[in-house]
């Protein structure tokens, strides 16, 4: 299936390990807030309480918790990476316009603007469209459905 295929170029392999292991290792938090309430967050119903205030539909607001969460742990183990990583370029593109697009291009790491600016959410997105484009590489568990990794 075309949605598995891959690269076993060593270079390609070690570059979208590397794309894919950042993407994940800064989503993943995100996700696990929204879905599980690990690390501060809210869990699903504090998530989409604080979406509803903001005017998101509840289904919007569990495609994002889902996007990040299965995404993250898509792009990380390589496994339908390409449809993870759209999840969390959609969940970041959303976060961009209904969220922090006001804000301007900068994170707040002075405290001086009301809240965080895009460009965190720019550099997620784009990872997430070269792994869209790229797929896993050959260290991947898409590598594996497709036949790529045969055993000798």
């Amino acid at each position: 299936m075309k949605i598995f295929q891959t690269n076993s170029n060593p270079t390609f392999n070690v570059s979208t390990l590397l794309l894919r292991l950042a993407l994940a290792i800064v989503i993943f938090p995100h996700g696990a807030q929204k879905m599980l309430g690990w690390f501060g967050g809210g869990g699903v119903g504090g998530t989409l309480q604080f979406f509803g205030m903001l005017g998101i539909p509840a289904i919007l607001g569990i495609l994002v918790i889902l996007g990040e969460f299965l995404g993250s742990l898509g792009v990380l183990t390589g496994l339908l990476t390409r449809v993870a990583a759209f999840g969390i370029a959609c969940a970041q593109l959303g976060a961009i316009f209904f969220i922090h697009a006001h804000n301007g291009f900068f994170m707040n790491w002075s405290g001086k603007q009301a809240g965080e600016g895009i460009e965190f959410f720019l550099l997620t997105v784009g990872i997430s469209l070269a792994l869209m484009i790229m797929g896993a590489g050959g260290w991947s568990l898409d590598a594996l459905v497709s036949g790529l990794r045969k055993k000798k």
